[in-house]
């Protein structure tokens, strides 16, 4: 069948087709693994249960993404396929890295590097990943409320939600999974957006919200009045996706008001507050609270306003095309023995759309920190895969910023290949004088060089914020 667009080309929809047969393949010896480690009933086989389980779920998710590609009679641009692709990509790999955090060999999955090819393939069909957001014609996301501005301008004393959760049994539930799965039950008869109000209170949780949980708005009661909080960790058996306390996959999510938190601590490594694979995902006036990998900017398009994001190593970390708009980026004590590393990006396809852009933001220590900021060293990023990208634009950085800004992960890894820029930052840990030399850093010097990581282009925000009301910059 055509592709239902004519923005890519029929080479690229032949392409496609291919991969979606090999990621199905793919998520059906993922699911007979799930049956077959199941009936064996041993530790090891219920830790790696899991990290198939969450392949199967990576697979499924891929499936529609591709779907989308081959069947969409709404249409798509370019931009949204190399999302798309983007986030295709980054699911295998979760995927086959998830299995290698539990030991689990990838020779089972001997497609794996013939799905990598054929992904690489489509993306390179839809342009060069390095002409970020091209001016193209593009698609307008439809509205999905009246009036608009919903996010923005909900007030819990006079607004309506669909469903209110209170850990008081003053709501509908006690509970944000059991909200989340009576609008699962709703199917096509829930309201286009549907808000769920979440009363001040802790919720000790693990929340996942579906791929068809779409439009969901989750309002909470403030900042660490309404908390969402586990302690999952990879040392105690999760994967690193899976770890996360809360995780959301439906597109359109957006969330206000709350804190998303593990309590792992740092001692416990890769420990997630929240996991977001949404596209047109926005975050207003939220808190992530962790140590290592607190922030997973998993993959699609995503935006993050007046937030407050907690850690220590590659604790904003993922493969989204994401923008970060005036946070507060607090770093926290980690280990007498480890370093922090704010942003860990994990671009591994020179034709992906993604990158971690922070702009006008602020760096700073946090209180457990502040006081023995000088005793350890951090740093603004390190590349965690080969075409790593991220960008500080206009950002108030802390002189806890050690001078040469950028970590190293292992050697010279990457340092030819990924895209580190800086852009007119203030702060006693701006200075770029005695930054890295790599070949892949760069210090802007004009708006012409910045602007391809404004909302406006990188995530194409112009189209789906303003309905949110949410204040955004869509220019450098």
């Amino acid at each position: 069948m055509a592709m239902a667009t004519t923005a890519c080309s029929q080479e690229l929809a032949e392409v496609v087709q291919m991969a979606r047969t090999m990621v199905l393949q793919s998520r059906n010896s993922a699911k007979a693994s799930v049956t077959l480690q199941g009936l064996e009933h041993s530790t090891l086989n219920y830790h790696g249960m899991g990290h198939l389980s969450d392949c199967v779920k990576l697979y499924d998710d891929s499936e529609y993404r591709l779907s989308l590609l081959l069947y969409n009679e709404g249409g798509y641009t370019i931009d949204d396929a190399r999302t798309w692709l983007s986030g295709v990509m980054t699911n295998h790999r979760t995927c086959l890295e998830g299995l290698g955090e539990n030991g689990f060999g990838i020779q089972d999955y001997a497609e794996a590097q013939n799905l990598t090819a054929l992904l690489s393939q489509a993306l390179a069909l839809c342009g060069n990943g390095n002409d970020v957001g091209a001016k193209q014609e593009l698609r307008r996301v439809p509205k999905l409320t009246q009036g608009g501005k919903l996010l923005s301008s909900w007030n819990p004393a006079t607004s309506r939600a669909d469903i209110v959760v209170a850990k008081d049994g003053s709501g509908n539930f006690k509970t944000i999974n059991e909200a989340v799965a009576a609008v699962a039950r709703m199917g096509n008869k829930r309201p286009q957006r549907v808000i769920v109000h979440v009363k001040a209170g802790v919720y000790n949780e693990k929340v996942d919200i579906d791929r068809d949980v779409k439009n969901l708005m989750l309002v909470g009661d403030g900042i660490d009045r309404t908390i969402v909080t586990g302690n999952r960790n990879v040392p105690d058996g999760a994967s690193t996706y899976g770890s996360a306390t809360f995780g959301v996959s439906g597109d359109g999510f957006w969330a206000r008001d709350i804190t998303f938190e593990n309590t792992a601590g740092p001692n416990k490594h890769q420990a997630v507050a929240i996991r977001v694979s949404s596209d047109h995902s926005v975050f207003y006036r939220c808190s992530f609270r962790g140590y290592q990998d607190t922030l997973f900017v998993h993959s699609l398009r995503q935006f993050y306003r007046d937030c407050q994001i907690y850690g220590t190593i590659d604790f904003i970390f993922g493969d989204a095309p994401a923008v970060i708009q005036n946070c507060d980026i607090l770093v926290r004590r980690p280990m007498n023995h480890q370093a922090n590393m704010i942003t860990a990006q994990g671009r591994e396809d020179p034709n992906q759309n993604t990158g971690i852009s922070i702009q006008g933001s602020r760096v700073r220590a946090a209180p457990d920190l502040d006081s023995v900021k000088h005793q350890f060293k951090t740093y603004l990023g390190r590349p965690w895969k080969k075409y790593s990208r991220t960008v500080f634009l206009k950002t108030d950085l802390d002189g806890l910023i050690d001078p040469q800004g950028w970590r190293e992960w292992s050697g010279d890894f990457a340092l030819r290949t990924l895209y580190y820029a800086e852009y007119m930052n203030t702060g006693s840990g701006a200075s770029t004088g005695r930054r890295v030399n790599w070949p892949g850093f760069h210090v802007l010097d004009n708006p012409q060089q910045a602007s391809p990581f404004a909302v406006s282009r990188f995530i194409q925000g112009e189209l789906w914020i303003p309905d949110t009301g949410v204040p955004f910059w869509s220019e450098i």
